[in-house]
Order: C-alpha cells, then structure tokens, then sequence
C-alpha cells in the first residue's frame, strides 16, 4: 500500500471500542470488574472513554456489585471478568443475581474457539457459554465485531424484561481486536426502544382480585423486594393508605413504607400470617422465605392474591385465587383507580387486633435492647444501630451474617425504599463488601455494612477496593468468633471446632493496613461513638464490635434447616 492509499483507507473501529459504544448508548457508564487476559485493554479503553470502571480483588465481588446496581437503578450492572477460572468466579453472583431477580450481565472474554470445540488444551480453555446456560436467564456469544451491538442489546433486554434477571455474555479475545469499518460499526449499534415494555393484566384479572379483596375480613399484603424492584413506591403507598391494608415487608422490601408505619404488620408477623384469610402477594414469591404458603406458619384456609410479572410463579406453592400478571407499577396503578372510584377499606377490627400485638411486641424488644449485658451482646449493638439509622435515614445498610442478619433485619428500622441490601433468596454469604461498593457508587450516599465475623471473611479484601476508590463505607464487624457463636468446644482433637473463628482477631487493622480507619468497640457507647465519627469523616472505615461469644443461635432463625446428624460414637476396636 503506498501512502497515499494510507491516507485515503476508511477509517476503522474494533470490537472492544464498539462493545464500548454499544454499552454508552444505552446508558450504561459504570463496569464492575477484575482484569486480565484478554479484557485488561478493553477496562482501559472503556475509562478512556469516560465509563467509570471499578476493579475488585475477587470477580465474585464484583459480580455482586453489578446484580445489586441492576436492583438499585433498573439497568442491568456489569461485570467484566477474564476467562474460564475468572467466568467461573463471577458466575456465582450472576447464578445468584438471576434467583434473586436482578438485572445484571456478566462480559466475559474467552479463548478461540476453534480450540475450545476440539478441546486443544488453549490457555484458560472452557466452553463458557454452555456452562452459563443453566444457571442464568439467557446467554449468548459475540462472534463477529458486526454483532457487538446486537449482542448487547439482547443482554441488556432480556436482563431487564419479564422478569429480571442474569446474562451472560461472551466476547472471544479475537472479536475485541477484531477491526471492521468504522461507518459500518456506527451503523451496527442499537439504541434499544423500551427494554421493559409495561404489561397490564386483563381487567377480569383486576375485577376478580377486587372481588378476592372486598370478600376479606382480615387481609394482609406481603411486599416483596420485586416491589421494591419496581420502583412504585408512591403508587404502592397509596395502595395501603386507601385501603388501611395491613403490610408485612420482607427483607429487602423494608422502608418502601417507613417500618414505623401504623399498617406495618412486621412485628405482628405471626399473628398477621396465620389469621390471615386474604393474602396479597406483591413482588413476593411464596418460597421458602414463607414457608411456602404453609400451616401452621399461615392459616391453612387463606386465599391468595399474587401480583407478579412471571406467569409461571403463579400457583408455584399455593393455589393462586386471583393472579395478577403485570408489572407491579401498572397492576397497582389500575387496582389504585378502581378502587378511587369504589374504595373499600379493611375492617377496623383486624387493623386493632395488629396493632396491639404490635405494640405488646414493641414493648417486649425494647426490654431487651434496653437490657445491659457484658460483654456487649447482638441486641445492645443493634440498639445503637437502630438509632443510627433513626438519626440518618438516607444511609444504605447491607447486612450479611446469621444472627447478625436476622437480628438487624428484625431491630432496624428502614426510612427510605431501596436502602436495606442483604442476602436474598439464596442467603448468599459474601455478598456484603460488593453489595456496599455498588450502592457508594450508584447512589453517593453514606453506606454501613453489618458484618457477621463469618461472613465479613468471604470477601474482606475488599477493604482495599473501598480505600483505593475512597468510598464512604463503614464496616462493622459483630465479632463474636464464630460462625453463629464461638463457645463451641471440640473435645475430640486440639483443634477448633467447625464453626469456631478467632475472637481475638483484630479485623479493624486490616484496613488501616489502606489507609483507612479503625475503630475498636467493647460498648454500646464505645460503638455509637465510632459509628458517628465514621459518618461524619465520610471516609471508608471498620468498626470491630466485640459481641459476647456465647450469644446466638445455631444457623439464626433457619435452625431447622440444619439437620442435627449426632449419634453415639462407635466402640473403639
């Protein structure tokens, strides 16, 4: 070629840059990620171009990260990891991401596939893509630079539609360096119209869910984080409010109405569940999470209502009396103006018998909170925590443990829609330290991880991340030495016992080791002293709050789901 057919050849993109494009243009700016062969060009790249980037020390983390930015914004998060050990990593949370119904895509890069399908013995060889498949919502592969934009516009809506959830989304090494005319490139990116159509259930839906409703004496609506997904709060609380339906929020449905709510039926809940003969379900699945649906935790002759965007939920463990099958803005958009025109309202007898138990219960927890005891124990901690959180509604918890996620959940009261982060439908432990770098970037609000000592370990080095991003997180860590507690003694060998970790650990030293601050509690004062001077330093920060080691409960509140296997020991021969 002479110079001046040089100077005279189209211009040309790539792969990488068009995968970049494709992201941009509708509107995704923030990738949640590890780099290394082949993606760590294609991270630098996408930061040149003004996405922010976000590296971690483990791709599970970073996966987290991304599902619990797809729940907070509506838009699917991405998570960029390198091939087959790194994809594997990372597919943990997008498996994870897709049961917990999270908007998310995982980019992975991956070898050439002409050796990958004769099993060659390529660097990092796995058939990625067939491995991804049962675990989340689609997957697919980007051959060619030409379909960069049309691989991601599939992700991006098959992530955010029907129900949300995980896609994969795999991108050879040799398509990101792949170059192709730069005219044609343009012309390949698609701007998605409408990547989460509404859908409205038919109005004999809506009549015989009113029906079900009106029939009631004693109705209890379940909000479920599906809800909280969807972004309806106004709608949602006026819903309750016209209609004086009593609520139980689940876990991370907490504060789409305040706790303190006078319909909030949460500390009534097994009152509320098993005399409850009407039950609306809203972005609630009757999983394990409700005992399926089941007497004696739910009265065994109630009827349910189910408001879900999946038809396939309905009728999953429970025969399902009146479906609703939309997403939950429209479903209670339409309920919200049927019932403006012929309200109904819950009988005043039901809201009273609730609210007296509730406030008998109320009662009896602040016995307990208020209750000394040394060393400081789980319910003075979280006494602390719950004013803290009083004090300063817009900060976000993330909350991950045994008892320390079932104690926080049932203690701490949520302000605001969308600002409790925990474990979800699998009970994931890990999840915490992704969970709080998402929602410090994604919202710029102050964020406080309660750490269980156990669940703090999956992904501690992440510490470092938060530090090297300067992000405003504070960790506090219930130190009790143990997985549930750490009294255990094992009498068979020297060694701990299983569920035995170092009470005397000092994690509040691991992120001074980044430049970051630690603080060490013993009291309820001595902590509600280093919360404050956390939040009001902005700065990442670990609190290691001492907790009595022989207090909790084996497995928390999910005892029963640990079969106990003791027998008597065989006669030594």
């Amino acid at each position: 070629m002479t110079a001046t057919d040089a100077s005279t050849a189209a211009p040309t993109t790539n792969g990488a840059n068009l995968l970049v494009d494709a992201l941009q243009n509708n509107g995704i700016e923030t990738i949640y990620g590890l780099v290394g062969i082949p993606v760590t060009d294609f991270a630098r790249l996408a930061q040149s171009r003004g996405m922010r980037y976000i590296g971690f020390r483990h791709e599970a983390s970073a996966g987290n990260a991304a599902a619990i930015a797809g729940f907070l914004t509506g838009k699917p998060g991405v998570c960029l990891t390198v091939s087959a050990p790194g994809f594997l990593n990372g597919l943990v949370s997008l498996a994870a991401a897709t049961v917990n119904c999270f908007p998310m895509i995982q980019i992975s890069g991956s070898s050439d596939r002409h050796i990958i399908d004769l099993q060659r013995g390529d660097y990092e060889e796995l058939d990625q893509l067939a491995t991804a498949k049962p675990l989340v919502k689609a997957a697919y592969r980007i051959d060619r630079p030409e379909d960069v934009g049309l691989g991601v516009a599939r992700a991006i809506r098959t992530a955010v539609s029907g129900r949300p959830g995980g896609v994969y989304l795999d991108v050879p090494a040799d398509v990101l360096s792949a170059a192709l005319d730069a005219d044609q490139g343009a012309r390949s990116i698609i701007t998605l119209v409408d990547p989460a159509p509404a859908q409205l259930p038919a109005p004999s839906a809506v009549d015989r869910a009113l029906e079900v409703l009106r029939s009631a004496e004693k109705p209890l609506l379940v909000i479920g984080k599906g809800a909280a997904y969807a972004q309806a709060d106004e709608a949602i609380t006026t819903f309750v409010e016209s209609t004086g339906i009593p609520f139980l929020p689940m876990s991370m449905a907490k504060g789409l109405i305040p706790d303190g709510h006078p319909q909030s039926a949460a500390a009534a809940r097994s009152l509320a569940m098993t005399n409850a003969d009407v039950v609306v379900l809203l972005g609630a699945r009757l999983n394990w999470l409700l005992s399926h649906g089941n007497s004696p935790k739910w009265n065994a002759d109630a009827t349910f209502v189910q408001v879900d965007i999946s038809a396939t939920e309905i009728d999953s463990n429970q025969p399902i009396a009146a479906p609703l099958v939309g997403d939950i803005a429209s479903v209670v958009g339409l309920l919200n103006d049927r019932l403006a025109k012929e309200p109904w309202t819950v009988p005043q007898q039901w809201r009273d018998q609730l609210a007296e138990k509730t406030a008998t219960n109320v009662a009896k927890m602040a016995t307990r909170l208020d209750a000394p005891h040394s060393p400081m124990g789980f319910y003075g901690a979280l006494k602390v925590l719950k004013q803290v959180f009083q004090d300063f509604p817009e900060t976000y918890l993330v909350n991950e443990g045994a008892n320390t996620l079932d104690m926080t959940r049932d203690i701490v009261d949520m302000h605001k829609p969308r600002h409790r982060l925990d474990t979800g439908t699998w009970g994931v432990m890990g999840v915490g330290m992704g969970y709080a770098i998402a929602a410090a970037v994604e919202t710029g609000q102050p964020v406080i991880a309660v750490e269980g000592d156990s669940a703090f370990g999956f992904s501690g080095m992440e510490l470092e991340t938060i530090c090297r991003y300067k992000l405003p997180i504070i960790t506090i860590i219930f130190n009790n030495g143990g997985i549930y507690k750490g009294d255990y003694v094992n009498n068979a060998s020297s060694d701990p016992g299983p569920t035995v970790l170092d009470a005397s650990a000092h994690y509040e030293k691991l992120i001074e080791a980044f430049d970051g601050t630690g603080y060490y509690a013993t009291t309820p004062q001595e902590l509600d002293d280093a919360v404050r001077a956390a939040l009001a330093a902005g700065t990442p920060a670990v609190i290691n709050a001492v907790i009595d080691p022989t207090v909790g409960t084996e497995s928390g509140h999910l005892t029963s789901l640990n079969p106990s296997v003791t027998i008597a020991a065989p006669p030594h021969q």
